[in-house]
């Protein structure tokens, strides 16, 4: 979730003049690679055929690799559906540059932007900030125009959001979310005492950037507050991660060591989120759009306790908020015969009442704004989650922000050096301050 999918196709010669998989101009196609939004889109299809007579036909492919491979498949035949759900800014930027996705930036204008959630509002638009990541040649945005869109959002959320067992949790005297990450320390403690088999955390390790991204980065922003958590990656030495600041924050995570979940640095993350689900960790790491996931996997959302990741006592921002990003979107295929009807039903997925429907059937927070109503259409877990999204600019991490890195900064390589520290334990926080330090200035030399 954290990576999206690059898609590596070649520029369609004849983009007009394909088939869209839809019959008439009373039919549309759309294709999903989230299995757990099939039952909630066929039920807005149900509703959007009621008000506008036009079918939609909903067919998922997944996992992520068997749906890129369709993809790919489909545009060389010119047989794409009328619309593409897509993970947002990135695969759908990617689809853009390769001429499968439409521009459809004149479409959309402030009366349908207006109904996304502030933070999401220009969500797969080229911005001048992407249009930079555009730029080299091996890019796989390579070709867009600055100001085009190639898609509109339909689920936002975050990640860094902690899932606790209420049951596991309640067994070790934990009835509440704790106020800081010493408190959340104090509970995983509690919780390993009380089962030592099963009271751990899990988080998949085994995609080694989610120890980075979901953890490490919004625990140092909390300690450190924004300018020297930027400075981290930065090139000054004395604030980087082989500075006190550096070698601080890597101790504070380190500190996670003795509450990983047996194996958890061998698995996936939905094979993380299924060991949880399975009763086999206390806790879990993961993101809003675990909920749904738990539930496909047996689990009732109503066990369980959610929160964002704490900030440490007496850190920078204690209590940190973390930002929500649109997590996919939907785009027009350029090949449709019926791009009108498609956009129709794009804008209406974004109306608040569908949206809200949306929200219950897929348990999953939608991108549409949905104002003081929000807790009571998600449900009480859902919109836990949703309140690690309050606070100021100045409390909140913001994993979109990537601009106090270098252009070519590579968080894959960072992350195996972070995981020798923990889970791996193969080196010592010095050690390991170091060596991500020598690599980000390796990336800060070789930047254009």
């Amino acid at each position: 979730m954290a990576v999206a999918t690059a898609l590596s196709l070649s520029p369609l010669a004849a983009c007009g003049g394909g088939s869209s998989g839809s019959g008439d101009a009373k039919s549309l196609t759309m294709w999903t690679f989230k299995q757990s939004h099939v039952a909630a889109l066929k039920n807005a299809a149900a509703e959007f055929k009621k008000q506008t007579g036009i079918t939609v036909t909903v067919q998922a492919y997944g996992p992520d690799d068997a749906y890129t491979t369709k993809v790919q498949a489909a545009a060389k035949t010119h047989d794409l559906p009328d619309v593409l759900e897509v993970h947002s800014d990135g695969e759908d930027l990617a689809l853009g540059a390769t001429g499968i996705a439409r521009d459809i930036s004149k479409e959309v204008g402030s009366d349908w932007s207006g109904l996304y959630q502030k933070g999401v509002q220009t969500s797969g638009t080229v911005t001048p900030a992407k249009y930079k990541e555009s730029l080299p040649a091996d890019s796989k945005s390579h070709g867009v125009t600055e100001g085009q869109r190639f898609s509109v959002p339909l689920t936002s959320g975050t990640f860094g959001i902690v899932m606790g067992n209420k049951k596991a949790l309640a067994a070790a005297g934990i009835t509440k979310p704790p106020a800081s990450y010493e408190e959340f320390l104090a509970d995983l403690r509690a919780t390993t005492a009380k089962d030592p088999k099963n009271g751990g955390v899990s988080l998949g390790l085994k995609v080694k950037a989610t120890g980075l991204t979901w953890v490490l980065q919004p625990l140092a922003f909390g300690e450190l507050g924004t300018d020297r958590y930027h400075a981290l990656f930065g090139k000054d030495a004395s604030g980087d991660f082989s500075s006190p600041n550096g070698r601080k924050v890597l101790g504070q995570y380190a500190q996670l060591q003795p509450y990983w979940m047996p194996g958890t640095q061998s698995l996936d993350i939905d094979a993380a989120d299924q060991a949880f689900a399975q009763g086999k960790s206390a806790w879990d790491i993961g993101g809003t759009f675990t909920l749904a996931f738990l539930e496909q996997n047996g689990m009732n959302p109503d066990d369980v306790m959610a929160f964002g990741i704490p900030g440490p006592q007496g850190g920078a921002v204690p209590k940190p908020a973390l930002g929500p990003l649109a997590l996919t979107g939907l785009t027009v295929s350029a090949t449709s015969s019926h791009p009108k009807n498609a956009e129709k039903w794009m804008k209406f997925l974004a109306q608040p009442s569908v949206a809200s429907q949306f929200a219950k059937d897929a348990t999953e927070v939608p991108s549409t704004e949905l104002g003081a109503d929000a807790a009571s259409v998600m449900g009480a877990t859902l919109a836990d989650m949703t309140k690690a999204f309050a606070g100021t600019p100045e409390t909140t991490y913001d994993p979109s922000l990537n601009d106090f890195r270098p252009g070519n900064y590579d968080q894959d390589s960072m992350a195996e050096i972070l995981a020798d520290l923990t889970p791996l334990k193969q080196k010592s926080v010095d050690a390991t301050g170091k060596a991500m330090a020598k690599l980000e200035n390796s990336f800060w030399a070789t930047a254009k």
